[in-house]
This record gives structure tokens, sequence and C-alpha cells, in this order.
């Protein structure tokens, strides 16, 4: 064989090479859809269903949200509730979770402030919300259960600091959270309620009804925390929601629901 042959027979072998180590190498799969239940707080239950269903078409995941007060979801989790993540109207909750090894410290972050609003379905009866909670006459007064909702909580501590909470407790209607608390006022069966803007922001929109947004001032700020629960911590589309509620298109849909 002449020089040249054997030359050209080696090019040809090694161009070869690349081929064969090509077809040796297999194919990677794509990561198989995974489903993560998210326990959510009452007052963020439609933004959640919507963020949701934004991330699985992104995705390819499923969240599946269950909705209750912050109290009652944290009851059930200490129960072995199969919730892979918390999305809490507080943020004492995820963090309670996490000193009782029962989520990742490294997962928390805050998603949302919520706002409390006076309001009435009554188009005329908040004229002056300031003065009507300062001494105004309050029939029936709907908030959620203070020991179980941070907004009702909340609206304890803006009763307290305008040293009205005694007066009005037996005037107070309470809801288990703050849906019911607002379907009580949407209903009528209450006339009033100190409510999450979120909320009295989608109750407008069949009825405007009037409303006052109280300041911020008149209790501890309502910073909404998310975490990641020990069940979810091997779960790609638990740790891929809670990456994604940091993202601008949720931010987006977040103030969209009334937050700041």
């Amino acid at each position: 064989m002449t020089r040249n042959r054997f030359a050209g027979l080696l090019l040809a072998l090694a161009s070869l090479l690349p081929i064969a180590a090509q077809a040796q190498t297999p194919a990677r799969k794509p990561a198989a859809p995974a489903v993560a239940r998210v326990a959510v707080a009452s007052n963020f239950a439609d933004a959640a269903r919507q963020l949701a269903a934004a991330y699985g078409k992104q995705s390819g995941h499923r969240i599946e949200v269950s909705a209750a007060s912050t109290g009652k979801l944290y009851a059930q989790i200490h129960g072995g509730a199969p919730f892979d993540v918390l999305l809490s109207a507080d943020a004492e909750t995820p963090r309670m979770l996490v000193d009782e090894g029962l989520a990742d410290g490294d997962t928390l972050q805050d998603y949302a402030i919520g706002r409390l609003v006076l309001w009435s379905r009554d188009p005329s009866r908040v004229k002056d919300g300031e003065a009507l909670l300062r001494k105004g006459a309050i029939e029936r007064l709907a908030i959620a259960n203070p020991d179980l909702a941070p907004y009702g909580a909340a609206a304890r501590e803006s009763l307290e600091y305008l040293r009205r909470w005694e007066e009005l407790r037996p005037k107070l209607v309470l809801g288990e959270n703050v849906g019911q608390a607002t379907q009580f006022v949407v209903s009528g069966a209450a006339p009033l309620g100190l409510l999450p803007r979120s909320l009295v922001q989608q109750a407008r929109k069949g009825q405007p009804g009037s409303g006052w947004e109280v300041p911020a001032s008149w209790h501890a700020p309502i910073v909404q925390s998310a975490v990641l629960l020990q069940r979810g911590e091997r779960n790609p589309a638990a740790r891929g929601f809670l990456k994604y509620l940091q993202s601008a298109a949720a931010k987006q849909r977040i103030r969209a629901f009334g937050y700041d």
C-alpha cells in the first residue's frame, strides 16, 4: 500500500469515530411531568390557581391548590397532610415550620404584601372610612378569625390601635378564613368587613360597593411567605413553582390581584 493510500485510509477511519461515539451515547430523556400539592392561604387562592396554570403551561408540571386559613393549613401539615409547598398569609408560620424541621429554610421567600380594606356592598356606607372605624356606629363587622388568619389578626390589631376592640367584639361576625368573611359581606350577613384588598378587588367586579384602605401603620405588615415543605424536597414541580413565583411574570400577576 502506498503512503498516500494509507493516509487516505486513516482519514476515512477518523471521520467515522465521532459518528460511532454519537451512536453509543444514549439520548437524554426529557424529565417526566411531576405533580405538586400547594397549600395556599384563602386570600391568595384565586391568584395561586392562575399562577399554577401559567406555570403548568410553561413547565409541563401540574400544581394542585388546596386553600384554607393559614392556621388550619399549619395544623394539617402537622397532621401529615400531603402538601409539598406552603403559601402562607404571614411570614411567621413558614418560619415555625422550618424551626420544627417540617420545611426547608433555604427556600423561604416573601411573595406578596397584603393590605386591609374596610368594605361594604352598600355604595353609600363607607364615605369616611377612618371616621367610621374611629367612632362611627357599627352594627356588625365581618373579619376572619384572628386566631387562624393573619388578616383577621391585622383587623384585630387595627381595632386595638383605635381602642375599639373590646367595644366591637360582640358585634364581630367571624369567618373561618378571609374567603368566608368576605362572603358574609357580599351576602349581606354583615354590612361591613375588614377584608383583604385582593378579595375586595374581586368582589367589586360583581358589586362595586364602597371601601377605604386601612393605613398600614395601624397593624403589623402582612408579609406573605412561601416555603418548600419536607414532603416536596425531591419534587421538581414544587421547587420549580417556588422559583417561578420570583419571576417578573409572576410578580406582575400578583400585583394585578391587589398585592404590593
